[in-house]
């Protein structure tokens, strides 16, 4: 669908229009014209979450840190995927950290002093909903930050990574990518569920007028901070469903944890997940 048709649509009108709808999943490129059958998702969730539990107690065991990425066009399932992530591990050392827009103080630091300040301890596991990228892409284009914040932010975020990584701690990037109407499908399903409409905001509203400035500064981001030891890892995200499993079975396939059962993982979907700005181009 033409971008400037599908930015006339009304998010407040409570019928969904049938363009919409019918291309929502395919949309961006999406390899799937279906969603993956709810009884196969519950179960191969179950598998994956008790391999989860075995690395928070591997990370204990051996004091190892993991920190996970999870970044995204609003509406592109990082919540979800995180609370799936957590769902049945101890909230003391499996810790979420989505942090509210900085304080006057904050904003006098140096731009990743708050992030430090959440950082794992040996034995946690810390996953960020939304993290230092903000000033990548959001900040950027919504004008939260000046250019030159950006250019030092793109110029450093590859080292202040490479810091960690000596450190010894695990980095998992994930970008969550959906398609245009998808994005609209799911901001106009929050604008009419009275369970969900807290999740609008006027900055969602806003963005879905500046999808092209948001693709641009996506992969200016993923371009300058793609690297050999802080990678990104791209999940395309239409279906929840596979994008979870297969977001998960990323992070247990990475690590060396005691008890890993490569049956209950499963195969990767390649078609869903790859490494690298590069992937999206098979699709986006």
């Amino acid at each position: 669908m033409p971008a400037d048709a599908l930015a006339s649509f009304d998010i407040d009108n409570p019928d969904l229009p049938a363009a919409i709808a019918d291309q929502a999943l395919t949309s961006g490129g999406y390899p799937y014209d279906e969603r993956m059958k709810r009884k196969h998702y519950n179960k191969a969730l179950y598998d994956l979450q008790v391999e989860l539990v075995k690395v928070l107690s591997w990370l204990q065991d051996s004091g190892e840190r993991l920190v996970m990425v999870f970044e995204g066009r609003d509406a592109a399932g990082k919540g979800g995927t995180i609370k799936r992530f957590r769902q049945y591990l101890n909230p003391r050392h499996a810790r979420i950290v989505a942090l509210p827009k900085p304080s006057d103080r904050e904003r006098g630091e140096w731009y990743f002093q708050r992030y430090v300040a959440h950082l794992p301890t040996a034995g946690e596991m810390v996953l960020f909903d939304r993290s230092w990228y903000n000033r990548g892409v959001v900040e950027p284009v919504m004008g939260f930050c000046k250019p030159e914040q950006t250019e030092q932010f793109l110029d450093e975020a590859p080292e202040f990574e490479h810091m960690l990584v000596r450190e010894g701690i695990h980095l998992v990037k994930f970008w969550l990518n959906i398609g245009r109407e998808m994005q609209f499908k799911r901001f106009h399903d929050r604008q009419h569920d009275p369970l969900k409409i807290w999740k609008i905001s006027s900055v969602d509203r806003k963005a879905i007028t500046m999808w092209d400035d948001f693709t641009a500064a996506r992969d200016r981001m993923l371009r300058d901070s793609h690297s050999k030891h802080a990678p990104w890892t791209i999940v395309r995200f239409n279906d929840k469903r596979r994008g979870r499993l297969n977001a998960i079975r990323h992070v247990l396939n990475k690590l060396p944890y005691a008890g890993k059962d490569e049956a209950a993982i499963g195969e990767i979907d390649d078609t869903i997940i790859g490494q690298g700005p590069d992937f999206l181009k098979t699709g986006d």
